[in-house]
């Protein structure tokens, strides 16, 4: 066990513990050899490495050391690079306008549009001098749609204006857009599903009451009647019993080799329609020659599951002109209101816009000129 006391080489008071050349400190000329060094506990280093030290006063004194969190020595903002212009998220493609085509029928304040249905009567008894004659005559049925309004509006504070400017986004514009996009979305759902609020009539492109019952298609060879599972013959099958269908529900009054018709079917089978035969043949070729470019066809997402979760495709005429004095369509989509501002407020730090629609959804007005099957996908 040692006793003796160490020695005590140097000892700087707190006063004095200020950096080297500091006035109240030790002068830098006091040291000048490194054993002048060791007596303030720095160790043998080079002459250089020394005067570093020297000159950043850092012998014997230090900074406080762990203050800032560990980084790579550069900012990142400096090594970034903007490509130009905006990605926007995309939706549902909106089919409605395609399949049935769109009416502007009446004014946005209307609470019903109505179609009148005539039907002529009478019959014919064989003839007699003497007996009373037998008269015609005609009943008349008024078919209602109720109108139905929405609205959207958007509202711009001064300060987000001007930070989105900063970002190089005009709020307002985009704002502006998406209102127009969200009602859009809302009338072509009404034109395919309708809306119930309670008492009114307002019905869809899947639910008229007027729509015939759904058939279902022909199982193919696999055992399966989905058009994924079937061949090129089999597709075609499914097409001309629509076909042969129509005609004969309308009584040979629509010819779909004559007359213009809409296929419509579900998103996920429609390239179905490009299954093609031994020979390079594809349905969708069969359908263009058989029917002489007749029959157009149109897909949408909301035949995919239409129902029950299967896969459905309408066949129908797209127009039938008799003596009725009417467009002759057989679908009526009307929209009395596709987009209209119903007013702008400026406030005390931005200002507010509101925006409107209205529609009667979708009225089948002829169904003996449409078919319907299911069971596809």
């Amino acid at each position: 066990m040692l006793t003796s006391v160490s020695k005590e080489h140097f000892h700087l008071s707190p006063r004095a513990c200020a950096a080297l050349g500091h006035e109240e400190g030790i002068p830098r000329e006091q040291i000048k050899s490194a054993k002048d060094a060791a007596l303030f506990g720095v160790g043998v280093m080079d002459k250089g490495v020394g005067m570093d030290m020297l000159r950043q006063a850092y012998a014997a004194d230090s900074l406080q050391g762990g203050v800032t969190a560990a980084a790579i020595p550069g900012y990142i903002q400096f090594m970034q690079n903007w490509l130009a212009g905006l990605v926007t998220v995309i939706t549902a493609a909106r089919k409605i306008d395609e399949l049935v085509g769109i009416s502007t029928v009446g004014s946005w304040e209307d609470e019903q549009v109505l179609q009148r249905v005539l039907e002529m009567t009478g019959y014919t008894p064989p003839y007699t001098d003497y007996g009373n004659v037998p008269l015609s005559d005609w009943n008349m049925v008024t078919v209602p749609r109720t109108v139905v309004r929405f609205e959207l509006g958007m509202r711009v504070g001064v300060l987000e204006e001007k930070r989105a400017a900063r970002e190089g986004v005009n709020t307002s514009q985009w704002k502006r857009e998406s209102c127009a996009l969200q009602l859009e979305i809302g009338r072509n759902l009404i034109g395919f599903n309708g809306y119930n609020s309670g008492q009114n009539n307002t019905y869809g492109f899947l639910n008229d009451p007027g729509l015939p019952s759904y058939v279902s298609v022909a199982n193919g060879a696999s055992g399966s009647g989905l058009w994924s599972s079937k061949t090129l013959l089999e597709i075609c099958a499914d097409i001309r019993a629509a076909a042969a269908a129509l005609q004969n529900q309308s009584q040979d009054n629509i010819n779909p080799e004559d007359v213009a018709t809409t296929l419509a079917v579900p998103t996920i089978a429609y390239q179905y329609l490009s299954t093609i035969s031994d020979l390079g043949y594809s349905v969708r070729s069969w359908i263009e020659a058989t029917y002489k470019g007749k029959m157009r066809v149109v897909s949408a997402p909301q035949l995919n599951t239409a129902n029950g979760g299967s896969g459905v495709f309408y066949l129908y005429a797209e127009q039938f002109k008799d003596n009725s004095t009417d467009s002759g369509r057989v679908w009526e989509h009307v929209v009395p209101a596709k987009f209209m501002v119903l007013g702008v407020q400026k406030l005390a730090k931005g200002y507010e816009e509101d925006y409107t629609n209205a529609t009667a959804g979708v009225m089948l007005k002829r169904p003996f000129a449409v078919v319907r099957y299911t069971g596809i996908s």
